[in-house]
């Protein structure tokens, strides 16, 4: 069974959701979020609303991955809701941006796909809350105002490309980078297999997405006719998609190099995630990553 971060319940969405796209670069998917969306966003997640998100059944407890003790600068939790009335939630970085507002998590994260009947679900409410720790908001909520995917990526049931950008609004007057730090990202190839450390917030007994979660686990790339994957054994539960997988993580200082993000996971019959994958950084990723600036 596959789970998408998306779906904290581990329910699969598929095909692309239609979005309007508003100042796109060419090859490129853009949502642009209005004034009192924004304002309705920032409402509708008070700290209570986020804790909300871990109620219910969830999947064991890692074990593997545990609790990521100490500062990691731009990770955080990310929320969203959906057209259909739920509350989820992924993970993202900020990454290096002039703007200084710009965030990368999982594609799946921000593209609703479709309901049963064929129906667009549309992605509401998103906002980021970076060194979220049980109920704690060290640097506030940064709304957004803009997410974009590659029109390489077809939706949630695919896993090619399946990355986005997200552009925050600052928060009385402080931007996202300034205020939380960032992570280096890199579309240089990479050697496989290769040393790397996976952090999120997993929705699972643990921690119930309150804490990160890391798992420090070396990651093979796959390679088939359709797409280049990076594989890796750990054990994070949805709610960590959009996590950053990190070359040369230092723990004194947190900061590593992002070579993908988390897509997907395996479950087995008893809801552990028995491995997780991200997609290979393409050039499409790449010119997503440096028109965000525009957003």
């Amino acid at each position: 069974m596959i789970w998408k971060a998306l779906s904290t319940s581990g329910v699969i969405l598929a095909a692309a959701l239609v979005a309007s796209p508003a100042q796109a670069a060419a090859g490129q998917v853009v949502t642009e979020v209005s004034t009192p969306d924004r304002a309705a966003a920032l409402a509708h997640w008070t700290p209570e609303r986020m804790r909300a998100v871990g109620d219910g059944d969830l999947p064991p407890a890692e074990k593997i991955s545990q609790p990521y003790e100490g500062a990691v600068p731009g990770v955080g939790r990310l929320f969203m809701s959906t057209s259909t009335g739920q509350d989820h939630s992924c993970t993202a970085t900020v990454v290096p941006s002039a703007t200084r507002d710009v965030v990368l998590t999982a594609g799946h994260c921000v593209n609703g796909g479709l309901d049963r009947w064929d129906n667009p679900i549309k992605i509401l409410n998103v906002v980021f809350v970076p060194g979220y720790d049980h109920g704690t908001r060290p640097h506030g909520v940064f709304v957004a105002r803009a997410f974009a995917w590659s029109d390489t990526y077809s939706g949630p049931s695919s896993g090619l490309d399946d990355d986005a950008v997200i552009a925050l609004d600052p928060v009385d007057g402080g931007h996202v980078q300034d205020v939380a730090g960032a992570q280096d990202i890199s579309f240089d190839a990479v050697g496989s297999p290769t040393d790397q450390t996976t952090l999120g917030y997993p929705v699972s007994a643990l921690e119930r997405g309150e804490k990160l979660l890391s798992c420090a686990r070396p990651a093979t790339l796959k390679v088939n006719s359709v797409l280049s994957v990076w594989e890796t054994d750990c054990d994070l539960a949805g709610g960590s998609s959009g996590g950053p997988w990190l070359r040369g993580f230092d723990p004194a200082t947190g900061k590593g190099t992002i070579f993908g993000v988390t897509s997907r996971g395996t479950m087995n019959e008893d809801l552990v995630t028995t491995d997780l994958s991200a997609a290979k950084l393409t050039d499409a990723v790449r010119a997503l990553y440096v028109s965000a600036d525009h957003l």
